[in-house]
């Protein structure tokens, strides 16, 4: 008889031991109920790639005193980390998380502070709307399972980041709160249909009747009581636990007392008020305002969510390209460097890469919010999360997982929304003081209504109190306004990561631009063309695309960029074409029947050919020129130049229209620099600035009190760019560049900075809305409350309306003009 071994250990299993883990389908046999447990434990945290990429088998398990910190202590196997851990050579891991139990924002807040208090945490960025977590930790000092440990002890669930996972929670909370919201409308309507009768005719009820009303009162609302108000329980005693008061605490307190008094009246004397039917209206109302708000804030936050869906998680692998083409399916996570995969059409490209072979367009929208598909062939680079909209194409790999762009971008997102403004900061002590103040208060009112009126009205009054004065709206003012603010600039190709980036763009009085690859394109075309001969421009500049048709040189392919103006074009043929480095080609052309020697190129080269070249006859340049002639003379020069971009021109017109005073900061020629800011308009010129210069240039702006955005691209760039306000790198632009800026623009189009600044602009207005609407609603709410003009379910409407209120305000900047 074969024996069998261990799934997790690989030891020979007893005969008599039957302790089965399903894996892949499959029921595997383990020794004991040790390994039977650790190895469940890392099948059912979705790491059972575990199994496939240990060199060796695991050591005997055993049984865990403590099952859960067992199953944490596996995330520390390097094994384990492969699949969600970036890690570096000096110790230092980052790893995103996704989060269960958040409620309100507080949660968060308690959750960064639990964490920034490890030894070894060096950043955390939390994602409200997301509640997904990015940590940075020196894995020297602190382990990961230490990590996951605090988040847990808390009163929160933490695991590695999985978008279908999160997805599945979602839905999963989402169906649970529907559920919650139907116990409580149903138990709402039943204990008012007992209710109803004890208002208009309590005095003329018979005691048995009256008796049996509210019994009936009491059975309807214990599904209330002990299933739909839950989560304000759960939420109260973590809070509790870490010994801080926060949203669900005074909820949870009103209802608790509000129940422990229906039951006092209920057995002391049942002519009192029921109050039953008041815990059913303010518990439902509590979870639909918090179930719409949750709605919003998601919908509000969901930029990053879509941005990390876009990755597949299968692709077609070309194992033996190019003898095979043979594909095979493989899993995006496994891909390697230099691996092959094919994308077919409709399909998402799942790795940043270079197309060995192919002619497609791939929709980039998702990422640059560019809506015009990009022409894809050999040799074309394409990102992963691109979708390729017309025929197949085969990518060599370059970078996978963490690497690409896609993460880089969803990392800022991260980064973005959990920056907290200083107004947001100090809405969150503020609303910790209030709730603790909310406590102290409800004491004295409640002291003060029982001797004024009776114990019956003062209960009444504290739980108004309690509910209406929660500060959830305060909460939540900073958090959605940035959330969705960050997510509509990231759908038009602007990434925000920047602490305080969009607070700070808000004030921007000059924005200071570099020249090369920022305001222009980085590379030369044709700025002028002057006929010499007999040419006209037309013929000329087809005369010239002719000889330069085989040309990989940067000005060939400025001539051949130019489009030819509209009318008749020659008939040309190409032969005998001779290419003189350095010099320019030539070659024998028939041109409208008629044949010649051409050149094309430097002028000494031309003229080989053409004879002496005037010095009056071009006009005085300062970038290069390029000569075309034939035996007759030269026929036609053409003056090259780093072209501006069209997009430049109408993005300076909106920056000077919203006030702002614009400068050019260049390492380029006097002459070549000042040519661009007249052009467009420019305040003020610097040229030929060393990166030491740049950097002066900024403090010197700074220091007349100017809060400066510095838009640039290159790796000179870097050093000013970190010393402005606000930093923006363009796309194209170095990574260091790119990994320094506060904002990263992913497409060339430079009309987004005024979108961008306006955005900024209306999220400090929404911002101050909601904080200003916040304040206002608690300074009218409390004098109200503690006066005797609200009901417990007023109480609940209007608490849960004012922070629906803030959400919906926060919303509108998620709007596209």
């Amino acid at each position: 008889m074969t024996k069998k071994t261990c799934f997790h250990c690989g030891l020979d299993v007893p005969e008599n031991i039957h302790l089965p883990v399903v894996y892949e389908d499959e029921p595997r046999e383990t020794c004991c109920a040790g390994c039977q447990a650790v190895a469940q434990s890392i099948i059912d945290a979705g790491l059972g790639s575990y199994y496939k990429q240990r060199t060796a088998d695991a050591q005997k398990a055993a049984l865990p005193s403590d099952e859960v910190l067992a199953q944490l202590k596996l995330y520390d196997l390097p094994e384990v980390q492969a699949d969600f851990v970036e890690a570096d050579s000096g110790g230092r891991r980052e790893a995103v998380l996704m989060l269960g139990g958040i409620t309100c924002a507080a949660c968060i807040w308690l959750i960064e502070q639990q964490l920034l208090r490890l030894k070894g945490v060096i950043r955390v960025d939390l994602n409200y709307s997301t509640h997904r977590a990015r940590v940075v930790w020196d894995d020297n000092a602190v382990a990961l399972s230490d990590i996951l440990l605090r988040i847990q002890s808390t009163g929160y669930t933490a695991a590695p980041y999985d978008a279908q996972k999160v997805e599945a929670q979602h839905q999963k909370e989402r169906k649970q709160f529907i559920v919650r919201l139907a116990v409580a409308g149903l138990a709402m309507m039943q204990t008012m249909m007992f209710a109803v009768p004890t208002y208009f005719y309590g005095g003329d009820i018979e005691p048995l009747y009256l008796e049996i009303l509210h019994w009936g009162g009491f059975l309807m609302v214990l599904p209330v009581v002990f299933y739909a108000a839950m989560p304000f329980y759960r939420g109260a005693l973590r809070d509790l636990k870490n010994r801080r008061v926060g949203m669900d605490t005074p909820i949870a307190l009103a209802v608790v007392m509000t129940f422990a008094a229906g039951i006092y009246s209920l057995i002391s004397n049942a002519d009192q008020g029921m109050y039953f039917e008041s815990i059913a209206m303010l518990v439902f109302f509590l979870l639909a305002g918090r179930f719409m708000e949750q709605t919003a804030r998601r919908k509000a936050g969901d930029a990053a969510e879509r941005l990390v869906k876009l990755v597949p998680a299968f692709c077609h692998v070309l194992k033996n390209y190019p003898a095979d083409e043979t594909a095979e399916e493989g899993v995006v996570a496994k891909l390697q460097r230099g691996d092959v995969v094919l994308v077919k059409a409709g399909e998402v490209i799942p790795v940043d890469g270079t197309v060995l072979a192919g002619e497609s367009e791939a929709n980039e929208a998702m990422l640059t919010g560019e809506s015009l598909p990009v022409a894809k062939s050999a040799g074309a680079k394409v990102t992963a999360g691109t979708l390729n909209a017309a025929g197949p194409l085969i990518v060599r790999t370059e970078q996978t997982g963490g690497e690409t762009r896609l993460s880089h971008i969803v990392k800022l997102l991260d980064r973005a929304l959990a920056q907290k403004p200083r107004a947001a900061e100090l809405a969150e002590r503020y609303a910790s003081s209030f709730v603790v103040g909310e406590l102290v208060l409800a004491v004295p009112v409640f002291i003060g209504w029982t001797l004024y009126a009776d114990m019956q009205t003062a209960l009444w009054i504290t739980v108004a109190l309690l509910v209406i004065t929660c500060p959830c709206a305060l909460s939540l003012a900073t958090p959605t306004a940035l959330a969705a603010a960050t997510g509509a600039l990231a759908g038009k190709g602007v990434l925000v990561g920047g602490r305080q980036s969009l607070e700070t763009l808000a004030q921007i009085n000059d924005v200071v631009f570099d020249k090369t690859g920022t305001l222009t394109r980085g590379e030369p075309g044709v700025f002028r063309i002057v006929p010499l001969g007999r040419l006209n421009i037309s013929d000329g500049l087809a005369t010239a695309q002719a000889l330069e048709q085989q040309s990989e040189h940067p000005l060939a392919k400025a001539i051949l960029r130019h489009e030819i103006p509209d009318g008749p074009k020659p008939e040309i043929t190409v032969a005998q074409r001779i290419n003189r480095i350095g010099h320019g080609v030539s070659a024998s052309l028939t041109v409208n029947g008629e044949s010649q020697i051409w050149s094309l190129g430097r002028a000494e080269f031309v003229a080989e050919i053409a004879g002496r070249l005037e010095e009056t006859a071009v006009p005085e340049h300062d970038g290069t020129v390029i000569y075309l002639g034939n035996q007759q003379g030269f026929q036609t020069a053409f003056l090259l130049a780093d072209e501006i971009k069209d997009s430049a021109a109408d993005a300076v017109a909106a920056l000077k229209a919203q006030g702002l005073r614009l400068h050019l900061l260049s390492g380029d020629r006097q002459v070549a620099a000042q040519t661009v800011a007249d052009t467009l308009g420019l305040d003020e010129c610097r040229a030929e600035a060393a990166p030491e210069d740049k950097l002066a240039y900024v403090e010197a702006l700074q220091r007349q009190g100017r809060k400066v955005l510095m838009v640039g691209d290159g790796i000179n760039d870097a050093p000013v760019l970190a010393k402005a306000d606000v930093s923006a790198a363009v796309a194209g632009g170095a990574d260091v560049a790119r990994d320094g800026a506060d904002v990263v623009l992913l497409n060339d189009d430079l009309r987004i900075l005024p979108e961008m600044l306006a955005k900024a602009v209306q999220t400090r207005r929404v911002i101050r809305q909601n904080l200003s609407w916040a304040g206002a609603y608690n300074l009218i709410a409390v004098p109200l409350a503690v006066f005797g003009f609200v009901t417990p379910w007023i109480a609940a409407l209007g608490m849960s309306l004012s922070s629906l209120v803030v959400v919906g305000n926060a919303v509108r900047l998620a709007k596209r003009r």
